[in-house]
């Protein structure tokens, strides 16, 4: 399920082992997430030469990227031009949305059923569903009312949507809505923030390559893929992670004088609130950075009370970090207004417009930047019964979305997930992360083929065992901080039980262990 990054890798690896494969897609086109976040300003936060596929030398040979962090429309025609030269589109059926899927005790196959009701028989299933891939409902009355255009970042139209003289409203200060509004804001007539939740985003790299720069690098592939294997989250080179491999370049924040405090901002912008060595552990420190951070903000823009609302008040380093190209500048223009949330809450959407406590402001567009049911919501949007009926949503919802390794859930025997909970994830560079998980799944069903078995699942002890294992990693830590709410673990889904889902350990000892497994045997897995 799914022809996005991983599902085009996994239909590659299963054909390989002389496999019939069928990938379902629910797009009428190969791209996954990367065709479907199509908003302004969409781009990737890891470099290009390792937000790639490393497994095929002639794809990196034959693709040359044009930017440091590639943007979506490149990303999109680079997934067009894996498909095409490894000829993955025969077996791909696009415009198919998967509605239930049953495994059958007797036949150990699953059963498959799409909305359209065609039927589909496989002993194995791969859910290459990706962890950001349903998004959420705004769920603000009044939204059907409104008579401008109404657009939402996730399925952004491809033919993209003009802002010239219009007044627009973006809703969401995530990620996707400091990539987006920027651009927006360059467009519009003028452009109201709406901000429930400052972050922290720090200036982006992105550029272009120069003339021969890429060329150099792609000449050093093998070097650069070496340096990737060992890198702790699968990106040994610029990313928006480089900001947390680089903490403790300055020393502890809580015994700093206020003139080192200072001259870190002065030099080093909002980056130097917070490469200090103590500010992902010491709650001091965690204040301190927060404090010097806001003023690092107050020093780009240039109103006070702005500058105060766009302060974040969760921990640096509980959520993914954000990179920006002009963020904060973007609060200096004067057809740029921030709506704080905090203090003038949204009452509803109006047919001309939204409607807060204080003020009624009139729009002709507004984008929903409202983010996604991460890591899960793919396949609790599906009806997935495994051994007895049980009902996977029941499962995640009563349990808290519980894996072995990311890859099974137990009572669903030969269901395979891509990245699920338990992996390194959203705590990672997803396409490493990806592809040793791609391969550690097609490595398995070639041993359960050779060895005349016909099922593999994660045994219960094993499962809950590996979800202690990863709670104990984050104990104590900004990521278990009762005011990060992150989609991390779950807090920005109503009604979702909260649980952290990331393996933190780092790519290199989450590939050992995953190999570990495997080569015992399968250690905590049941084959029959």
């Amino acid at each position: 399920m799914g022809a996005g990054f991983s599902g085009l890798y996994a239909l590659h690896r299963l054909r390989e082992l002389g496999l019939r494969v069928r990938v379902l897609e629910a797009a009428d086109r190969v791209g996954g997430t990367w065709l479907f976040n199509r908003y302004p300003g969409a781009r990737c936060d890891i470099e290009s030469i390792e937000y790639s596929y490393s497994f095929s030398t002639e794809l990196q040979q034959e693709w040359t990227w044009s930017e440091l962090l590639p943007g979506q429309a490149e990303i999109e025609a680079y997934l067009n031009f894996a498909a095409d030269r490894l000829d993955l589109r025969r077996d791909i059926q696009f415009d198919t949305r998967v509605a239930a899927m049953t495994f059958d005790e007797a036949d150990q196959t699953w059963l498959v059923t799409t909305e359209a009701g065609e039927r589909f028989v496989a002993p194995f299933v791969v859910a290459a569903t990706g962890i950001l891939s349903a998004p959420l409902d705004p769920g603000i009355p009044g939204l059907a009312t409104f008579r401008g255009t109404t657009l939402y970042s996730n399925r952004f139209p491809r033919e993209g949507h003009d802002f010239t003289g219009q007044r627009v409203a973006v809703i969401g200060t995530g990620s996707t809505g400091v990539q987006a509004i920027p651009v927006v804001a360059e467009q519009a007539e003028h452009l109201y923030v709406y901000q429930r939740s400052a972050a922290y985003t720090l200036p982006s790299p992105a550029r272009r390559y120069e003339p021969g720069e890429f060329e150099e690098l792609r000449s050093r592939y093998d070097e650069i893929r070496a340096a990737q294997l060992l890198a702790h989250v699968g990106a040994a080179r610029t990313s928006a992670f480089s900001v947390l491999t680089n903490l403790g370049g300055l020393p502890a924040l809580r015994t700093a004088s206020r003139e080192a405090q200072l001259r870190a901002v002065e030099e080093k912008g909002v980056v130097g609130a917070l490469y200090w060595s103590d500010v992902m552990f010491d709650p001091e420190a965690i204040r301190m950075a927060t404090a010097l951070y806001g003023e690092a903000v107050a020093r780009i823009v240039r109103d006070p009370e702005t500058a105060a609302s766009l302060v974040p008040t969760y921990p640096f380093g509980c959520k993914r970090p954000i990179i920006d190209q002009g963020y904060y500048e973007t609060f200096n223009r004067p057809n740029v207004t921030l709506v704080d949330l905090r203090k003038d809450a949204i009452q509803e959407i109006t047919p001309t417009g939204i409607r807060t406590e204080r003020a009624h402001h009139e729009l002709d567009a507004i984008l929903f930047a409202t983010g996604f049911d991460a890591l899960t919501g793919a396949l609790t949007r599906i009806d997935v019964r495994g051994r007895g009926g049980a009902l996977l949503r029941d499962v995640w919802a009563t349990e808290g979305p519980v894996a072995y390794l990311g890859l099974q859930v137990s009572d669903f025997p030969n269901l395979f997930l891509v990245q699920g909970p338990g992996s390194p994830s959203a705590a990672s560079n997803f396409l490493a992360a990806m592809e040793h998980h791609i391969e550690w799944i097609t490595d398995c069903v070639a041993h359960l083929r050779a060895g005349g078995h016909r099922t593999i699942e994660a045994l219960p002890s094993a499962q809950a065992e590996w979800i202690d294992e990863i709670l104990a990693l984050v104990n104590g830590s900004v990521l278990m901080h009762p005011d990060c709410n992150s989609w991390y673990n779950g807090a920005n889904v109503p009604g979702k039980k909260r649980m952290y889902t990331t393996y933190v350990a780092g790519l290199p000892s989450f590939r050992q262990r995953c190999d570990e497994i495997a080569a015992a045997g399968y250690t905590g897995f049941k084959i029959g």
